[in-house]
């Protein structure tokens, strides 16, 4: 049980290192936006026909919380709702101008931090990263049980 402490007391030291480092550039790139709604226009950008059922899946947010936020997403301009013509019944979500503007930025963002970090992962063999991901998905496959059980 020692090791199993260890392990998640420096996956969640290196989360919060990470969010310390990126945080002041994140703020200064992408002030006046809140996390969740830098989070969902990512979202939108990448689901194909993104709905409310899909983002609060995507998001491990309800679907109210999402018709809120949507809702005060379309207010700001950042996102618009649609219907396709072969289903008149479900509303979609796509960005404007405005929210892909947002999304490239924070895209950018990415990169940057991915370029800092290169060094750090130059040397991580094949054999290693494939590790790292096996754990990650057994992880997480252990806590969607857990999610669907309660």
């Amino acid at each position: 049980m020692e090791r199993q402490q260890q392990l998640m007391a420096q996956l969640t030291d290196l989360t919060n290192e990470l969010v310390w480092i990126n945080r002041p550039a994140m703020e200064k790139e992408l002030q006046g936006y809140k996390l969740n709604e830098i989070d969902l226009i990512e979202k939108i950008a990448l689901i194909p026909n993104p709905n409310v059922t899909k983002l609060a899946a995507a998001s491990y947010m309800t679907r109210g919380a999402i018709s809120k936020l949507t809702k005060k997403m379309i207010e700001k301009g950042l996102i618009e709702n649609y219907q396709s013509p072969e289903n008149k019944k479900e509303i979609y979500f796509r960005l404007t101008a405005a929210g892909d503007t947002l999304n490239r930025r924070h895209q950018k963002l990415h990169e940057e931090f991915a370029q800092r970090d290169a060094a750090a992962f130059a040397t991580m063999t094949d054999e290693e990263f494939d590790t790292v991901f096996r754990f990650i998905g057994r992880y997480r496959e252990h806590l969607k049980h857990m999610l669907k059980d309660s």
